[in-house]
Parts: structure tokens; C-alpha cells; sequence
């Protein structure tokens, strides 16, 4: 009768270890605790590229990595200092990173003109944070003052790649600005040198600048007149959604649980930057992402992070159409890989 019981016993226990091995993987947990993509026990390892430096408003991919959600999710992640988001995509076209936030604008102007195999997956900040930065010496206050100035940024920025329409809207002449190229490490510096009027910027970056410069930063943002536009998004390559759907949704909640993290405790994410980047200011860092908070979550629309509206990314498309910086015939699917994104 005892051997029949432990019989009976041991094939219980097999059934539930069983249903739960099944569980485990064939139904991930959205937010990345089950979700775990590593095969035999083996990590993934991938590369992710922060989106523009090493400041606050990115410290949150450093928080995934030493809470350990990425380590959770099956992941071994690398990461290294971003240079915004032209170099950003390039390094995913080419295969040189697995996974990075950009501007959403600035990757349909890259679209725009011909540039391809990269796509959205979930959203960073519902709103765009691009803006000019200057300081309060420079007596620059509204978009008009910038003509006959000097500005510097690089080249594959949304911020001097999306001026024209910028300048459209706000009705000052394009012409009259001139820009020069500029290193992400390097911009705040040389705009507190006194080298150039004025930087492309987060809006975001005001404690930053204001701790380099030691002078008052003025912003002239461009959600003034762009209000439908998306900031950051995490991208990868075409390739990778197409072929791992399941380790691309994986390595987005880990990420996005990081970010939920870090916007909760910003000082102890700043503390994390600056053990990671001993260059880093901690001070600074915790201002930039209490003041991203705002961004990644829509005031009042109780959307989940990370969610992307292509409703709005439409939107965004006409008024780059009707600025002339892309052609006509994008569409949001074009840029966004609808099935991988968070749904609310």
C-alpha cells in the first residue's frame, strides 16, 4: 500500500513540475519575471547603445543591468555611450548594436530618405524633449532670436535634423542659422565656452547645463510647435523582430522595467550612473530624470509605459510631409513593429 502511495505521489509531482515547465515557457509574463530569453541556461548577449551620452535621462539601461532585469529576462547586456540618433541607427543597420532608444522623428527622417532595416518596439517618452539650448547671457528668448546665430550638434541629431520643420513653424528663416558639427560628449562644454549660441538638447538637460555652464540655461523646445511628435523609442534591427519576436519582447520589458525604476528612485538611479561613469554628475542626473517623468508618461492618459499610438505617429508623418522633409507614402508601419509594442 506505501509503494502504491509514493507511486501515485511521484506521478503527482511530475504532472505539476510538468504544467509548470509549460507555463514558464510558453506564456511570458509581460513584464519581463518570465519572460526569460535564454537558451540552456546560456545568456543572450547583446549590445545596447544608450541614445545619446551618458546623462540621466539613459542611466535607467544602467538600473536594468544592476537590479538585474536584464539578467532575469536571459539576458548579457553591454553597454556603451550612445552618439544620438543618426549613429544610433547606423549601428543597428550595420549590426554593431542589438538594441537602442532614437528620436521616433528623427528615425522617419532617416526613413525618409532611404534609410531601412530598423523598427520600433516599445516607446520611451510620449512626447518629443527636443529643443534648442542656450544660456541666459546669450539674450536668445524666442525662435526669431536664433537667426544670425551659430548652433552646434551632430550631424545625425533630430534636433538639427528636424529644425527645418522647426523653423517652418515657428516662422523664422532657416537660412540665417548656422550649424556646426559637435561631439555628444563635448556640446554643453562648448556651449559654456562660449564657442557657438546655442546646442541641440533634451529638454531635460537643464540641471546638466546648468551644472557645466554655471550660467541659467533658456530652452526653446520644439513640442511648442510640434505637439504630436514621440521622444525616444527602443529600436532594433528589422532582422531581429522579424526573426526573435519573443527575446526582442523580453529585452524591452526588462528595459522598461528599468525605466519604471529608475523614474520611481531617481537618486538611487543616479547613484548607479555614477558608479558605472565615474564622469557622471549625480546631482544632475537625478534632476533629468524627475524631470523625464512628465515625458514618459502623458499627462492624464493613464497610458502604460511604453505603449505607441500609430494614430499619432500618422499624425507625426503628415506634418513632416507637409514641411517637405519626407516624402509621401510613409506609414507607421513602416517604422513600427505594431505587434512587438506594449499594448495598454
Amino acid at each position: 500500500m506505501r509503494r502504491l502511495t509514493r507511486t501515485f505521489a511521484t506521478a503527482a509531482l511530475a504532472t505539476a513540475l510538468a504544467v509548470v515547465a509549460g507555463c514558464s515557457s510558453d506564456e511570458p509574463e509581460e513584464t519581463g519575471g518570465g519572460n526569460n530569453a535564454a537558451a540552456n541556461g546560456t545568456p543572450v548577449k547583446v549590445t545596447y547603445l544608450t541614445s545619446f551620452g551618458n546623462f540621466g535621462r539613459d542611466s535607467y539601461a544602467w538600473v536594468a543591468l544592476e537590479k538585474g532585469f536584464f539578467r532575469d529576462a536571459g539576458f548579457e547586456v553591454d553597454v556603451q555611450k550612445g552618439q544620438g540618433t543618426g549613429g544610433n541607427i547606423t549601428a543597428i543597420v550595420s549590426g554593431k548594436a542589438d538594441y537602442t532608444p532614437i528620436d521616433l522623428t528623427g528615425g522617419l527622417l532617416q526613413l525618409g530618405k532611404g534609410v531601412k532595416d530598423f523598427t520600433a518596439v516599445a516607446a520611451i517618452q510620449q512626447r518629443t524633449m527636443a529643443a534648442i539650448a542656450t544660456t541666459e547671457d546669450k539674450n536668445i528668448k524666442t525662435p526669431k532670436d536664433l537667426e544670425g546665430k551659430t548652433l552646434a550638434d551632430t550631424p545625425g541629431s533630430v534636433v538639427r535634423n528636424l529644425f527645418p520643420t522647426y523653423a517652418k513653424l515657428a516662422k523664422i528663416d532657416y537660412n540665417k542659422v548656422k550649424w556646426q558639427d559637435g561631439e555628444a560628449a563635448t556640446l554643453i562644454a562648448t556651449l559654456g565656452s562660449g564657442k557657438v549660441d546655442g546646442i541641440g538638447q533634451f529638454v531635460v538637460g537643464r540641471p546638466t547645463i546648468a551644472a557645466v555652464t554655471k550660467k541659467t540655461p533658456v530652452f526653446l523646445p520644439y513640442s511648442d510647435y510640434l505637439t504630436d511628435l514621440y521622444g525616444n523609442v527602443l529600436v532594433t534591427s528589422t532582422k531581429n523582430a522579424k526573426e526573435k519576436p519573443d527575446q526582442v519582447k523580453a529585452f524591452a520589458a526588462a528595459l522598461l522595467k528599468g525605466l519604471e525604476y529608475a523614474l520611481a528612485n531617481p537618486k538611487e538611479a543616479a547613484d548607479i550612473l555614477k558608479a558605472k561613469d565615474p564622469t557622471a554628475n549625480p546631482v544632475a542626473a537625478q534632476a533629468e530624470l524627475e524631470l523625464m517623468g512628465a515625458f514618459v508618461r502623458s499627462a492624464g492618459s493613464g497610458e502604460k509605459i511604453g505603449t505607441i499610438d500609430t494614430q499619432r505617429v500618422a499624425r507625426s508623418i503628415a506634418i513632416l510631409q507637409g514641411a517637405g522633409q519626407v516624402p509621401a507614402g510613409l506609414t507607421p508601419e513602416q517604422i513600427i513593429s505594431v505587434d512587438l509594442t506594449p499594448k495598454a
